[in-house]
């Protein structure tokens, strides 16, 4: 059985694990395909990502394996959930999971973020392929 309250995406990207991890950590790459932040793949590494209309959102990395894995809680304070995005290469491009788990379902925040969100990742994935195929 599948847990609601987590979100679960896989995508195949034509690119090395390399440059997906470079999307996923360099600060300039990512807000091009999500959200304007400091991200830096340093477990304990606190930085905000800019979310628009839905505000600054305080993130901490707790778990780095360079061009493997990248685990931080997104919107710590408030909606409190885990991102993780694992990377697999295949044949000569990379396999990503992401999962972001951890919503609250008896809060109204946490049914709505999660239902938002999970109508928002699977477009998020695809500008990722995007700003990769632009290089």
């Amino acid at each position: 059985m599948t847990d609601p309250a987590i979100i679960r995406l896989e995508h195949v990207y034509r690119h090395a694990p390399a440059a997906v991890w470079k999307a996923l950590t360099d600060p300039v790459l990512h807000a091009k395909w999500w959200a304007a932040g400091d991200v830096r793949p340093v477990v304990g590494h606190r930085f905000t990502l800019d979310m628009g209309a839905w505000g600054q959102q305080p993130c901490e990395v707790v778990a780095v394996e360079p061009e493997r894995l990248l685990q931080y809680r997104f919107a710590t304070g408030s909606l409190d959930t885990l991102l993780t995005w694992r990377l697999t290469p295949e044949g000569s491009g990379t396999r990503l999971t992401f999962t972001q788990e951890g919503f609250d379902l008896d809060s109204p925040l946490g049914r709505r973020a999660l239902e938002g969100m999970k109508q928002g990742w699977p477009g998020i994935l695809a500008k990722l392929d995007k700003v990769l195929d632009a290089g």
